[in-house]
């Protein structure tokens, strides 16, 4: 089991969830935001092709409740209507609610009314949940066997939606240009999900490295100087320079053009002084320059 984002067919969310393997565990709080989303793609798409997810609050000791979801069809060719709808009765007695779907009937609809006009908060106890799908495609033909109890796992999680749901894992992309699913914190070039440079500049740090690992895995920093246009002076591997002459060294004039390019690129958009210092560049004392800056490339990751 992992800890991982998801969205529905990349259309709602992104939801916090639990992956198994086979299926998403969403906390309560987590449901109701899925219930919402489920309900915007059903009034975007149609309800014939979209589950939704309802959550129905009460309270332990309080009366039955009822809900209808107020739904039509036509039946005919005249275009009459009758309802496409579900009725479920949630008793909060008992260590946990009971859900029994029910038939939609005249009475139903009138005890659905009262319990939507009655003053929340009835009821001794503290305040309960019970979780329900609707399979709306199977409403017209199989009335109440059209809806589905979510029972919470023994840690509180809802498992909604299974292979059959298009659920989809987030990713994120990092600066260096990877692209990671959501469960992967670490990218291959050392940095982060939670630790991606903020400022234009930062960025412009992280593709440089890049560039320059390409012909120099083992490069670990770069000075720059920014006075006029800015542009690549050093490259080193801990403390020993790399040979940046271009009949000698592992690099040639084009790669330190492209990274010379970039951070001039970065310039161009950055508020310097802000940017220089959120992007951790580190001020060098130098006669000739007072713009001359050390770029410390993250650690590469094996895996």
């Amino acid at each position: 089991m992992i800890d991982t984002r998801v969205t529905l067919d990349g259309i709602v969310g992104p939801y916090d969830c639990k992956w198994t393997g086979w299926s998403c565990l969403f906390s309560l709080d987590t449901s109701r935001q899925v219930s919402s989303g489920t309900m915007e793609m059903a009034d975007s798409y149609g309800y014939s092709c979209v589950e939704t997810i309802h959550v129905i609050d009460g309270r332990e000791g309080g009366p039955d409740t009822v809900i209808d979801s107020g739904e039509t069809y036509v039946v005919n060719e005249d275009g009459e209507r009758a309802a496409c709808a579900v009725a479920v009765r949630v008793r909060w007695r008992g260590k946990s609610p009971t859900v029994t779907p029910i038939p939609v009937t005249p009475q139903v609809r009138r005890a659905a009314r009262k319990a939507k006009n009655r003053k929340p908060g009835r009821g001794a106890g503290p305040a309960r949940a019970a979780v329900i799908c609707v399979h709306w495609q199977w409403v017209v033909d199989e009335g109440s066997g059209a809806v589905a109890v979510i029972k919470p796992l023994d840690d509180g999680h809802y498992p909604i939606g299974g292979r059959e749901w298009p659920w989809c894992v987030v990713t994120w992309e990092c600066a260096c240009g990877y692209t990671q699913d959501w469960p992967d914190t670490e990218c291959l070039c050392g940095l982060s999900r939670d630790g991606q440079p903020k400022a234009p500049l930062g960025t412009a740090g992280v593709r440089v490295s890049q560039i320059l690992r390409a012909l120099a895995p083992e490069a670990t920093s770069v000075l720059i100087d920014l006075t006029g246009l800015a542009r690549v002076c050093a490259v080193f591997a801990g403390d020993s320079e790399i040979d940046t002459a271009d009949d000698t060294g592992p690099f040639v004039t084009e790669t330190l053009g492209c990274a010379d390019e970039v951070l001039r690129l970065a310039m161009d958009e950055a508020d310097v002084p802000q940017d220089i210092n959120a992007s951790g560049w580190e001020h060098v004392s130098d006669e000739k320059s007072t713009a001359l800056y050390r770029i410390t490339f993250p650690t590469m990751t094996n895996r």
